[in-house]
């Protein structure tokens, strides 16, 4: 830092240099920060390359998870999903204890039990966690990816959002590769039911079981309507669905 001896008072930049006004009176700095350059090629920054290409890395994994099942999110999110999704892929990328630093992937951290716990329970919209919503147990059939609720009551078996009048129940059955980006999404029949006390069994069968090598996500989504005259809206644009990542083999 530097102070301006001139009759001509400069405030603002010029090239690499900034004037302002000080309580020493107007000082002049050159432009700071390293330079993209260096962070490329100087050995120094090695481990700054290596943490932003596992970052990058795990936004892309995060990325190609939202995207496969858009059908099933679309209703059912919050405005922190990307940035929450993408934190607990690097969790699951941690348990990759056999690459190298810089090239850990989420698809060797997935092959671990720890990573697929890391990834497991996720809640697509955190104002509506799907065991806040949901207050009873289900069962999963990973063979077929069914997801079934015996002797459901949605009156006592869910936490009702004001003004709704029914509610939806979908399954989600994906496998995704995260390794090549190949994904294949099945989901069931959607099965509405009018909030009451009449008790049911709820079975959500997808049509069929995806195809491919990677690794296969289960889904469970509520989502909830008010009827007005005979005719179903989304409740609040979906803020009180829930859709939670409910298993991952």
């Amino acid at each position: 830092m530097a102070k301006l001896k001139s009759i001509i008072k400069i405030e603002g930049t010029l090239g690499d240099l900034t004037f302002y006004k000080g309580k020493e009176g107007y000082l002049v700095r050159t432009k700071g920060g390293v330079s993209a350059n260096r962070i490329k090629n100087d050995p120094a920054f090695a481990r700054t390359r290596e943490n932003g290409s596992e970052f990058g890395h795990c936004a892309t994994s995060g990325k190609q998870l939202r995207h496969a099942i858009v059908g099933l999110m679309s209703d059912a999110k919050d405005n922190t999903v990307t940035s929450r999704l993408t934190q607990v892929m690097s969790q699951v990328k941690n348990t990759d204890l056999i690459s190298l630093r810089g090239q850990r992937q989420v698809s060797v951290g997935l092959a671990t039990t720890e990573g697929r716990t890391a990834l497991k329970g996720f809640d697509f919209n955190r104002n509506a966690k799907l065991t806040s919503v949901l207050r009873t147990d289900f069962t999963l059939d990973p063979v077929i990816g069914e997801v079934t609720l015996v002797d459901f009551v949605p009156e006592r078996d869910l936490e009702i959002p004001g003004g709704a009048t029914h509610v939806s129940f979908y399954a989600g059955f994906l496998n995704l590769d995260f390794s090549t980006g190949a994904k294949e999404l099945q989901t069931s029949p959607v099965v509405n039911l009018p909030i009451n006390m009449t008790a049911s069994s709820v079975n959500l069968a997808p049509v069929a079981v995806p195809s491919g090598s990677g690794n296969q996500l289960y889904f469970l989504k509520v989502a909830f309507f008010q009827e007005v005259n005979s005719v179903q809206y989304a409740l609040n644009n979906g803020a009180f669905n829930a859709l939670q990542l409910i298993e991952v083999l």
